[in-house]
């Protein structure tokens, strides 16, 4: 059976890679000026967005009974972090929309938005960092099967 702690694990992987490759693709597009790269970055953008709400609302869940001790601190360090880069996709994301819209991604609009992506990216990094400390640090999500453990055969 799939749970809350499954479908986070499965779902938080979309946005890291789509948000960072969408900063790669944004950043070609400025050094190379190829609007392939730039529309793509956009594309990308909004994909990893939409992953990364969708990371944040399975992590609520998955996290939803960890509030005690050590566990419980590492675990709100995660979802903060998690918020922050949610909100500030959703963030960049619109900012980035607005340039397009209004014929403006070019020049100081064009590194203004590759700053906050950058920043957006290493938010992403401290999330990811901070989940895989739950998992490998805390055992967060790991379900131990004792009577696998406790056969002889």
């Amino acid at each position: 059976m799939i749970t809350a702690s499954h479908l986070h694990a499965m779902l938080v992987h979309f946005p890291i890679a789509l948000l960072i490759v969408g900063f790669l693709f944004d950043l070609a597009s400025a050094i190379g000026n190829r609007l392939f790269f730039q529309k793509a970055g956009l594309f990308l953008l909004i994909l990893g967005t939409i992953g990364a709400m969708a990371a944040y609302l399975s992590g609520k869940a998955a996290g939803a009974g960890m509030e005690e001790g050590s566990l419980g601190r590492a675990a709100a360090l995660h979802e903060q972090a998690a918020v922050i880069t949610a909100w500030g996709s959703v963030g960049v994301s619109l900012l980035r929309l607005a340039f397009a819209a209004l014929n403006r991604y070019e020049g100081r609009f064009r590194l203004l938005n590759l700053l906050l992506f950058a920043l957006l990216i290493a938010s992403v990094a401290r999330t990811g960092y901070l989940g895989g400390q739950l998992v490998f640090r805390h055992a967060a999500g790991v379900e131990l099967n004792i009577s696998a453990l406790t056969d002889t055969e």
